[in-house]
């Protein structure tokens, strides 16, 4: 069979997926080449067909490497530090970065205020333009923020040609669009928000701001499952990619990087919502730990390394006191299979009966522990609720727990402790690592196993007040010291017998 003719009997790819770009001739509900669900969308005409191309025209000739000027890509501040702190120096002049985030979380806040910084420092204007909300809206959000400059351009805008008219005219040093999924290009088929739209609209974009030198920001919506709504190619086009994160009930919000071309990928800016906007937080120490006096059985703080800034959090455990048929496991602010991992760890090597035992462990401050450094604290924390015993107000614990009850080094633990010291604490359970910088004024447990870090809290435990004596708890106590006293007397009957029998004294290790 010839190649002309195998070509024509090749199937047409009439169904493109967005995910993985993968063609199938006819619609299903799920890829078959990637497996996601509802990501084929209809594409039309047949493969394209591979010719000889010739040689053409090209925009700038190759350079050796040393002789690239990168001068005209150096991160520039946009006056907000902790969105700086996560693109890794500022916004860099014809680089493209994807803000998502759920509804209302405050995108359009943040970004309103990085762009205001910007058009105060005098370098460039910065335009802002709207597809979601008519631009008295923003007004009035800026009036409240007291963000009004003349160097700052606001638009509200829905098609991509006015997009591009407005940057003409204005020849902004930043711009930004809100959203990429309100804004549709005449040319191309389909509407607003669907795949071909956003991709066509962002490739525009994109290519606009390479060049001219714009710092463009572009934001996104995102799926009920928290991914960036759209194409997957959506990503691979920007050079960063940031997800702005927090819980309506906190003020606390979070902008962390996901992709970053221009520096680290891992960083973790760190705001507060407050009524006339929003504000960084350069030390957000004191909103992931609780303002409680005294120590209280099932707390345990912890150091946690987001990017490289380390960052306290408390983890908090309830162990239900009654045994019930059907024992729950709630987490918030934790990973719910390094939970799972912990609690089998805790039963099988430290002894502890959780089988028929609620369980409850959370995070102070809406705070979200992802990094095995926390499953140290966690077991202290449960072990803490278990055995009714308060842990150290200065303990701080972090390692990761293996499978065998063995506690692994974490990455930064020098920066842990040290910050650990810097917020007052004193005392640090760590896993044992070879030329581990102690801090001065820190005592430091360097532990291999879980049942080493267990016997670390025996020695340090401290026990509770008094209980009350009366009603149903004192009762409960009253009952478990009559139960101690009897096993007292049976020891001490065992032992006089065994004197009487050998005519010596019994030593202590024998009973």
């Amino acid at each position: 069979m010839s190649t002309a003719s195998a070509r024509s009997k090749a199937p047409r790819a009439d169904f493109r997926c967005s995910e993985c770009g993968a063609g199938t001739p006819k619609w299903a509900g799920r890829c078959p080449q990637c497996q996601a669900w509802g990501s084929l969308a209809e594409a039309g005409g047949g493969p394209a067909v591979l010719r000889r191309i010739g040689a053409g025209p090209v925009t700038a000739p190759a350079r050796p490497i040393d002789r690239v000027d990168a001068t005209a890509v150096q991160a520039r501040p946009s006056g907000v530090p902790e969105l700086d702190r996560v693109l890794g120096g500022g916004l860099v002049p014809g680089g493209v970065v994807l803000l998502a985030g759920e509804p209302g979380v405050g995108k359009s806040t943040l970004l309103l205020s990085a762009a205001h910084a910007w058009a105060a420092g005098g370098r460039s204007p910065a335009l802002i333009v709207t597809g979601e909300e008519s631009a008295a809206q923003v007004r009035l959000r800026a009036d409240r923020m007291g963000a009004l400059n003349p160097a700052l351009y606001l638009a509200a805008e829905t098609e991509l040609s006015a997009v591009l008219s407005h940057i003409d005219e204005v020849r902004p040093g930043l711009l930004i669009l809100d959203s990429v999924q309100t804004i549709a290009a005449g040319e191309v088929d389909g509407s607003a928000g669907g795949v071909t739209q956003v991709r066509a609209v962002a490739a525009a974009l994109t290519a606009v701001a390479k060049e001219r030198g714009i710092a463009c920001v572009l934001v996104g919506h995102v799926t009920k499952d928290g991914a960036i709504a759209g194409p997957r190619v959506l990503e691979h086009l920007v050079d960063v990619v940031l997800h702005f994160e927090g819980d309506r009930n906190s003020p606390l919000r979070l902008v962390r990087g996901v992709k970053n071309r221009f520096g680290p990928s891992d960083e973790v800016g760190c705001f507060r919502m407050t009524a006339d906007g929003i504000e960084g937080l350069t030390d957000p120490s004191g909103l992931f730990l609780s303002a409680r006096r005294k120590a209280i059985p099932g707390t345990c703080a912890s150091i946690t390394a987001q990017g490289r800034r380390p960052l306290p959090v408390e983890v908090q455990a309830l162990v239900a006191g009654q045994p019930s048929e059907v024992a729950r496991r709630t987490v918030s602010g934790l990973d719910n299979s390094r939970f799972g991992l912990v609690l089998a760890v805790l039963q099988r090597w430290a002894g502890l009966d959780l089988n028929k035992r609620d369980v409850l462990a959370a995070t102070v401050g809406g705070m979200r522990v992802a990094e095995p450094a926390a499953d140290l604290a966690l077991a202290m924390a449960v072990w803490s609720s278990t055995r009714d015993v308060p842990l150290s107000d200065g303990m701080v614990a972090f390692g990761e727990v293996g499978l065998s009850a063995e506690i692994r080094p974490v990455p930064g633990a020098d920066r842990r402790l040290a910050e650990a010291v810097r917020l007052g604490f004193d005392e640090a359970i760590v896993p044992r690592t070879d030329n581990l910088v102690v801090p001065k004024g820190m005592r430091v447990h360097q532990v291999e196993d879980i049942g080493e870090a267990l016997a670390v809290l025996g020695a340090a435990g401290r026990r509770m007040p008094e209980r009350p004596r009366s009603g149903p708890a004192a009762d409960r106590e009253r009952t478990r010291k009559r139960h101690l006293e009897s096993i007292d007397r049976a020891v001490a009957d065992l032992r006089g017998g065994f004197d009487e029998f050998s005519g010596r004294e019994a030593p202590d290790d024998e009973f």
